[in-house]
């Protein structure tokens, strides 16, 4: 099969803190050092890692450093990593956003690029207009964005606000309409960065359905970022693992995502300090902040039938919020939801600054196997309406071993094709011949 993207030892410079990466001095030094001393460029051999969480020992970053892999026609790959491990910087340099430091990138046939929310609309025309706009800058003639216009429009589910300004429409209705000028105008190869999130889970189902369609029936190639791991698993054979601008890993979408969630500490957690790590998904007021979620555990594995006792450290920073309501929310190691706890209204009207929830989760019956725990603050009231103070992610870690307490020396045998939940019931004769 014919080979629809190369990447040949691909790196991406930036120089921190200013726009631009150039300046006089360092383009006469440049010019000096390759056309009069016929050396290579001197700023290729400078640079810090992109580790975002340690601090620059140098005023340039790569980005990218020495990325090598390639994508055959019809392939979907999936490219996973924490934020700023490179993944969108990826992407825009295979759509032609901004140009490599050094190596080459080959891509064979159209390109449709789908990088941010509403990127190449112009606020003050319409949807429609959009359309069209956009398919031109894809190549696309008037003819083509006419015959598929119906078709775009009904996947967007946005017609009744199609000949309304874009600058009016919400998020999700910018994503919708950009996601489907992307898909219909027919790439050769689609580049979709982290934008389903905005989508609301119809939409979502929708346009996975609709990126397996494009690689499976139409033979397009698609590169897909998310950090949805379920998403990457069910849509993706391939995927890419990048860390600090490097390639960590490729192989299959399965591996990939457990190679990337190894490195998330499964190991067992019963306490946190609460991090910007454990908020990288999420972007909140922190009106209320969460400081610290402890497991009550001496160390042991769980059974099924044994209480969850968490207690959550929190500050409150506004005195005139009089309520609000904590959940606590249980993934599998695939970062997978199974389930919530979401408590009613905590009366916080004579709390003033830091305070403790205790909670107990009586009968979680999960089955054996590794468990992440996430936790939010906010307001979920009908008069009040929905409000996120503080959200993080998967903080605690705890095993789940045992059937009950009283069989603490035996494993009971429990198949991941039974799910993650064990479920309490009876059943019994109620008729016989």
């Amino acid at each position: 099969m014919a080979t629809a993207i190369e990447f040949n030892n691909v790196s991406k410079q930036y120089r921190l803190g200013l726009v631009s990466t150039k300046t006089l001095s360092h383009d006469l030094q440049r010019w000096w050092a390759m056309n009069i001393m016929g050396k290579e460029d001197p700023y290729l051999k400078i640079g810090s890692e992109n580790d975002r969480a340690t601090k620059a020992d140098s005023e340039y970053v790569w980005a990218l450093k020495d990325i090598d892999f390639k994508v055959e026609q019809g392939d979907v790959i999936g490219i996973i990593g924490r934020n700023g491990a490179g993944k969108s910087t990826l992407l825009k340099l295979l759509s032609k956003v901004t140009g490599p430091t050094t190596g080459t990138i080959r891509a064979r046939g159209r390109i449709g690029s789908l990088l941010e929310v509403g990127t190449g609309f112009h606020p003050e025309m319409t949807g429609r207009e959009n359309i069209f706009l956009n398919g031109a800058i894809l190549g696309m003639t008037k003819a083509e964005i006419s015959r598929k216009l119906d078709e775009i429009v009904d996947f967007s589910g946005c017609e009744r606000y199609i000949d309304t300004p874009v600058k009016r429409y919400s998020s999700g209705m910018t994503v919708r309409l950009g996601f489907a000028v992307a898909a219909f105008l027919e790439p050769e190869i689609l580049v979709v960065d982290e934008v389903l999130a905005v989508g609301d889970a119809e939409f979502q189902k929708k346009a996975i359905g609709k990126m397996q369609n494009v690689s499976q029936g139409e033979g397009r190639t698609v590169l897909f970022v998310s950090h949805n791991m379920a998403s990457i698993r069910q849509l993706c054979q391939n995927g890419i693992l990048l860390k600090n601008g490097r390639i960590e890993y490729m192989g299959t979408a399965t591996d990939t995502v457990a190679t990337y969630l190894s490195g998330f500490g499964d190991t067992m957690c019963y306490h946190a300090d609460i991090t910007m790590e454990h908020r990288e998904y999420s972007d909140t007021s922190r009106e209320i902040e969460l400081l610290s979620v402890s497991l009550s555990n001496n160390g042991d594995d769980y059974a099924t039938d044994q209480p969850l006792d968490l207690y959550v450290r929190m500050f409150k920073h506004k005195k005139n919020i009089q309520s609000a309501t904590l959940e606590v929310m249980f993934n599998n190691r695939m970062r997978e939801r199974l389930g919530s706890y979401i408590s009613g209204p905590i009366d916080l009207t004579g709390v003033d600054g830091e305070f403790t929830v205790h909670v107990r989760i009586e009968n979680h019956n999960f089955a054996k196997g590794t468990y992440s725990i996430c936790f939010q603050i906010g307001q979920k009231d009908i008069q009040l309406g929905l409000k996120d103070y503080d959200i993080v992610h998967n903080v605690l870690f705890f095993t789940v071993a045992y059937s009950h307490m009283q069989k603490k020396d035996s494993i009971v045998l429990w198949r991941n094709d039974w799910g993650s939940t064990v479920f309490q019931g009876t059943a019994e004769i109620v008729q016989a011949k």
